[in-house]
């Protein structure tokens, strides 16, 4: 049937406004394509041209050159030497085995190198490169390249590795590097992308791990392109890095020569310090080792060698080394019973040879006794018993607050692995550490430096500066960086009077000057130069009472491991304090015989800057010294490197 013509309007009507409505959303979804394609192909292009070229473009680190150091006048401590190196690419070599027969026949290397480089091959990808050996001779180096067509993947590089040209005179100073390690990763917690490249160099320990941020600058970048392999096609642009900040130390190495190879032959250590302005000129720990051996992985029987030597060349004995001081914490007990008035500089004590204590005998070195002592004797003979008496009036805890004051039990902010605090007890230290109370022979102990006082060269070298200068003298390592000079001000005065510092100074210089002083031997001669000092024996054993009734063995007469240590401070010239010195010779036995006989030869050295005239010794030890002076093992003087400042 027909429909109305009135229906057949209404129905056009609404199929018309359908489309209207699909043909807009249509019109609207295409509109959106249309301007999401244009953001993609036009504003964004760029954005994704340069995903794109990340694709195939890879940024890699170029390491930057660490840092160099010096010594006060300009001559390189550590440096940075070409490190040539031969590596092998497996895709570009085909046979490998008979590359690197070709290669060893032309340049003999370590079997271990090839066997390294071999395991390294099979576990990496073929188009990677792998090093074969490195710290090539330069002839070698020069070898391999000229015949590089004969040896197909073979290519020749060239890096930069830390070297030591002084080798062990600053090893524990200014330490070492090596490759990064695991520990290294977990103990520096450090996201430099440098630690992520493989034997990468760090500092490990001394100067090198303390200022390892400065030392070793920054990386820089090299733009690689790279196919959907991975393998590298050709470089695009390279970046530099910033090289690491130079250092320029107060040391001196002429100094710091002398001072090993006079040490040669003994477990020892010696700090020179410049008393003004707390420079350290020289800080010797013997015997030495060659850091350059762990710059790239010291071999195992070397590494064995050195943990198993008696006289522990690893460990730093300037710093890290604490010994009961002896005789030369003498001057602190002394100070402290004249502050608070408890004896006067005249004041006599009768010195039998020991002080009854309850049943206990505390005996003097002397056993016959030294018979009445004022102050200034008791420092020149080094009597005991004067110090076991003052002891007693003054206590202990005055006696630890002027050790305080003159530097001991402080723990000094140098850039050396370990620094130690030492100890310098109290009372409330051995209630806490020991639980148990502090007894009147503790007193008498700590008094001579013995007991629990245990102090490091370096803080022995910190008191005797000031006691010449009567100010808290600091010491200091570093003078320079990139040449700016460090500041350095005026150390502040004690606040100790000036009449018990010159007493305690004048006998300082009687006990090196006057025949009955203990360091009377190793005096220096000329007039100029005339040292004061004191000498310091501390005992390492018990010595019994049976042992003392049929008479003490002599230190010649024990094992080395069981003699005493010998100690001496001292400082130059007396009437205008220049240098102070400690020495501490490990079971030297005494101090006067083994210790002082050092510190006065380092202490002229520093003195005149050079190898001393012989006037400046007495007289009948003038052949001695020349005979002595034969068997040194002195380097040549290095000289600056160009433009390099002076100190």
């Amino acid at each position: 049937m027909k429909r109305p013509d009135k229906d057949q309007a209404a129905s056009s009507r609404m199929l018309t406004r359908r489309g209207l409505v699909v043909g807009g959303l249509m019109g609207s979804v295409l509109g959106v394509l249309a301007l999401r394609m244009r953001t993609l192909q036009v504003e964004q292009a760029e954005q994704f041209r340069f995903l794109a070229e990340e694709n195939r473009i890879n940024i890699r680190l170029i390491p930057p050159a660490r840092g160099l150091i010096y010594d006060r006048n300009g001559v390189l401590l550590a440096g940075n030497a070409p490190n040539y190196k031969v590596v092998i690419t497996r895709e570009e070599a085909g046979d490998v085995d008979a590359v690197l027969e070709t290669l060893t026949s032309i340049v003999p290397l370590p079997e271990d190198d090839l066997e390294r480089a071999r395991r390294e091959i099979s576990r990496r990808s073929a188009f990677v490169p792998v090093t074969v050996a490195d710290r090539l001779t330069w002839e070698q180096f020069s070898e391999i390249a000229v015949n590089a067509p004969a040896l197909p993947g073979i290519t020749t590089e060239v890096g930069l590795s830390r070297f030591y040209p002084l080798e062990g005179d600053f090893a524990h100073s200014i330490g070492y590097v090596g490759p990064v390690s695991d520990f290294d990763l977990e103990r520096l917690n450090d996201d430099d992308p440098l630690l992520q490249i493989p034997r990468f160099q760090i500092g490990k320990t001394g100067i090198e791990a303390k200022y390892e941020l400065d030392l070793r600058g920054s990386a820089g970048t090299s733009r690689i392109e790279v196919n959907a392999a991975g393998r590298v096609m050709r470089e695009l642009d390279r970046q530099d890095g910033q090289t690491g900040d130079s250092l320029q130390l107060t040391l001196d190495h002429a100094l710091q020569n002398y001072t090993e190879a006079r040490l040669e032959g003994e477990s020892a250590a010696v700090v020179v310090m410049d008393v003004e302005q707390g420079d350290i000129r020289a800080i010797a720990s013997a015997p030495s080792f060659d850091p350059n051996k762990f710059v790239r992985g010291i071999s195992g029987p070397d590494y064995r060698a050195l943990l198993n030597d008696e006289y522990r060349p690893l460990a730093d004995k300037t710093v890290q080394g604490t010994y009961p001081p002896g005789s030369t914490f003498k001057m602190l007990t002394a100070l402290a019973a004249l502050e608070e008035g408890v004896i006067g500089p005249e004041e006599r004590v009768w010195c039998p040879g020991f002080q009854r204590l309850g049943r206990r005998r505390f005996h003097c070195w002397k056993r016959g006794g030294h018979g009445w002592m004022n102050l200034v004797d008791s420092l020149r003979q080094s009597c005991d018993v004067y110090y076991y008496e003052i002891s007693q009036r003054v206590g202990i805890d005055k006696i630890a607050a002027m050790a305080n004051r003159f530097g001991l039990g402080v723990k000094f902010d140098l850039p050396m692995s370990a620094v130690s605090e030492g100890l310098i007890p109290t009372r409330a230290w051995k209630e806490a550490n020991r639980g148990e109370g502090w007894q009147v022979g503790d007193t008498l102990n700590s008094s001579i430096g013995q007991g629990f006082v245990l102090a490091s060269p370096l803080q022995l070298a910190v008191m005797t500066a000031r006691l010449a200068t009567g100010r808290a003298v600091e010491p200091r390592l570093v003078r320079a960086v990139n040449d700016v000079p460090r500041p350095v001000e005026q150390a502040p005065m004690l606040g100790v009077r000036r009449l018990h510092m010159d007493l305690v100074q004048r006998a300082m210089y009687e006990t090196s000057n006057l025949r009955s002083g203990t360091a009377y031997r190793s005096r220096i001669a000329e007039d100029e130069f005339k040292l004061a000092g004191k000498t310091g024996t501390s005992q390492v054993r018990n010595i019994t009472a049976e042992e003392r009734a049929r008479g003490v063995f002599r230190n010649e007469d024990l094992p080395w491991n069981r003699r005493d240590h010998a100690l001496f401070v001292g400082y130059a010239p007396y009437d205008n304090p220049k240098y102070a010195i400690s020495v501490v010779v490990e079971h030297g036995g005494g101090g006067s015989k083994a210790a002082a006989p050092i510190a006065r030869d380092v202490l002229l050295q520093a003195l005149y800057g050079e190898l001393p005239p012989l006037s400046a010794y007495p007289s009948h030890q003038r052949n001695m010294i020349e005979e002595q002076r034969k068997k040194l093992k002195l380097r040549p003087r290095q000289e600056p490197e160009q433009g390099r400042s002076r100190a």
